[in-house]
Order: C-alpha cells, then structure tokens, then sequence
C-alpha cells in the first residue's frame, strides 16, 4: 500500500477503531482518526468530529482518500448517529472526492426487529446508495461485545440469561484484517459476510466465561417473549456458512484471563 493513501477511521477510539489502526498503518496508510473525544496520539492525526452535529466532519474528511466508518452508537441515539451521522458524512465525502467509504455492518438485520439494527439497515443501505464509492462487510458479534453483556450480568448473583440465543461471536481482530485488507481507492461493493468459527448458544457462551471468571453462581433461563429474541434464537444473527478460523470463545478467554 503506498503512503500516499490517507485513510479516515470514524469512531477511532471504539473497540474496532483501535484494532484498525495499526493495521493500516503497518500497511503504509497515512492513517487519521475521528472521535468527539479524541486523546493524544503521535502516530495517528486525530480530529474532533461529532456526527450528530456534523461539527469537524469536513475538517476530518478534507484530503482523504479512504472513509473506514465504524462510529456507531448502539446504547446511544442510534438514529442521530448512525442514520443521520452516516448521511452527513457520505454528503461530505462526496463532496471532497472520496474514492471509498468502506462500512462495517451487521449480520441478519433485516431479519431482526431491533431499533439499532433497523438504523444500522438504513445506514448501510445509505453508504450503497450514496455515490461515492462504497465497500460494505457485515460481521456477527464481537468476542468483546458478548463478554461485556456477561460482564454485567456477572455481578448478579444469580444469572438470567436468554439461554437459547444462537450467536456466532468472532474476534475484532479477525474483522479488523479484513477491513483493512479492503481499505484502498479501489472498492469492493459488497463483501462476503465474516463470522466466527462456531455457532453457538447464549448459554453455552455464559458456562465457559464463568469458568473462566471463576465465578460459580447460577445461569437460569429466563425466556423473553418476542420477535426479537426469537429471531436470535432462530439463528438470524448468524451465518455459518461464512465462518472464519477466528480464535474460538474459549481461546479468546484464555488469552484475555490466562
């Protein structure tokens, strides 16, 4: 990858964000950094952008050739920043000539009636609509997002669990080579899906972190009414047939706890 690439990475601080960055770096990205709280960082050029209010979004995107957007906000106001942030931000590109807006997505979202994943929908169909140049890959949950739901479940003393949920949790770091992989002038469109290396329960998930954690405390089903859990349970978040060799849940576990 030649350094005169420049390269934006929205919501540079996420769990994602920061397993991207080095990784464009080492490929020779002149790599810059988005966030509405940027820290100080001399390898990487942060700016301050807020995608709600569009400050900085110009500044932030001025000159680059590569969008990798992963600023979302799934405890937040989803719509403000992930379907009119997303907006604002494909209308600025457009604008400075972006040659790829490359969007990270979410496996089965049509399939679940979920608020943030409707607006993520909209968002991901607003990056293939927009005119400039997109590259779109849609991935299952991050190792890192199903262990902080248990991490606060963790602290009950008993666990009430949807034990039944299907998820197929793969590494960020897995998800992250393959953005990075496609983060050039030249886009991809839409990419095959990227998931885990095994389907599994939402209880089955919750035993091994318990061994793991060393916290012996009960894991009592507690059946939720619905569609959306039932379109989890079904298996909707998943895709088996797009399975990578990510680590598996306990390999990641014993890395993170030994």
């Amino acid at each position: 990858m030649s350094s005169s690439v420049t390269t934006l990475v929205t919501g540079g601080t996420g769990t994602l964000g920061q397993a991207l960055l080095p990784r464009l770096q080492a490929r020779g990205h002149d790599v810059r950094a988005a966030s509405r709280s940027p820290p100080t960082d001399d390898e990487v050029t942060w700016s301050r952008m807020d995608l709600t209010t569009g400050d900085g979004l110009r500044a932030a995107v001025a000159d680059v050739d590569v969008v990798v957007h992963t600023a979302s906000s799934p405890l937040g106001d989803t719509e403000a920043v992930d379907v009119d942030g997303t907006n604002r931000l494909l209308d600025v590109a457009a604008d400075a000539g972006v040659a790829n807006v490359v969007y990270i997505s979410i496996v089965g979202m049509e399939d679940i009636p979920y608020s943030y994943y409707e607006h993520k929908l909209a968002a991901e169909r607003a990056v293939e609509e927009s005119e400039v140049p997109s590259t779109v890959l849609r991935s299952t949950q991050f190792h890192q997002f199903v262990h902080e739901i248990l991490e606060t479940v963790g602290r009950l003393p008993v666990w009430p669990l949807p034990t039944r949920m299907q998820l197929q949790p793969v590494d960020v770091d897995v998800v992250a080579d393959r953005l990075a992989e496609h983060a050039t002038p030249e886009p991809s469109g839409r990419l095959d899906p990227i998931g885990g290396p095994e389907v599994r329960r939402l209880g089955e998930l919750a035993r091994a972190y318990r061994e793991a954690r060393g916290r012996w405390r009960p894991i009592v089903r507690l059946p939720i009414p619905g569609r959306t859990v039932g379109a989890f349970r079904d298996g909707k978040a998943t895709c088996p047939e797009y399975a990578t060799d990510s680590p598996t849940w306990e390999a990641w576990l014993d890395a993170t706890y030994g």
